[in-house]
């Protein structure tokens, strides 16, 4: 997307779509945050360090779906580790329910609607090179990697060393992806990644 008039109109694009997602969608978010706060205790919201564009770290928000832990929103992040999923959270996360909350990161500024998706401290540091050339964009909350890896935790959890499985393949493929974004988007890209991650997130295919 050439020129600061393609930027301003993705951002403008991005206020519209999350104003208006988070106004039709209030009373499921109402819904969600009573579940979650029947299903147990802890907050609502779960707010992890992410590190966004330029290397500049942000506070992303979830739908918690996971039984609290200290030191998960310090940045911790395990590989396939589900043990600590709720029933209401392998729902919301089957769903992508879990991310809705982003879009007031895109209000904040700190995502965009698509984009390579932000990464923990840890994963970044794992290639700095890369995550360089990735991190000149506004991660988002989907892009192509997102669709293409969505069923990225029931895999790694087959593996017998999810962590290494993530950071010696995934990640790289992953990567490999993000740089293809930054090569060569544009807004009608990112319409059709939008098209894609709704049939994929409401139908499952």
């Amino acid at each position: 997307m050439a020129g600061n008039a393609g930027s301003r109109r993705k951002r403008a694009f991005d206020v519209f779509i999350s104003v208006t997602g988070l106004v039709l969608l209030l009373p499921l978010f109402a819904l969600i945050g009573l579940a979650i706060k029947i299903a147990g205790k802890g907050p609502v919201l779960f707010r992890q360090r992410r590190i966004g564009k330029n290397g500049k770290p942000f506070l992303l928000l979830k739908f918690r779906t996971m039984e609290v832990s200290d030191d998960a929103g310090n940045g911790s992040f395990d590989a396939g580790d589900q043990s600590r999923v709720t029933p209401l959270g392998r729902f919301l996360r089957k769903f992508k329910i879990d991310e809705l909350p982003q879009m007031i990161n895109v209000l904040k500024g700190e995502m965009s609607l698509v984009g390579p998706r932000p990464e923990v401290e840890k994963w970044v540091a794992a290639y700095p090179e890369r995550w360089r050339k990735v991190l000149s964009v506004m991660p988002g909350i989907t892009d192509n990697a997102s669709i293409a890896f969505r069923n990225e935790e029931e895999f790694l959890c087959r593996s017998a060393e999810p962590e290494k499985m993530y950071r010696d393949n995934v990640l790289p493929l992953k990567l490999t992806l993000y740089e293809e974004y930054v090569d060569n988007h544009s807004f009608s890209g990112d319409l059709a990644v939008l098209f894609k991650t709704f049939f994929c997130c409401v139908f499952k295919i």
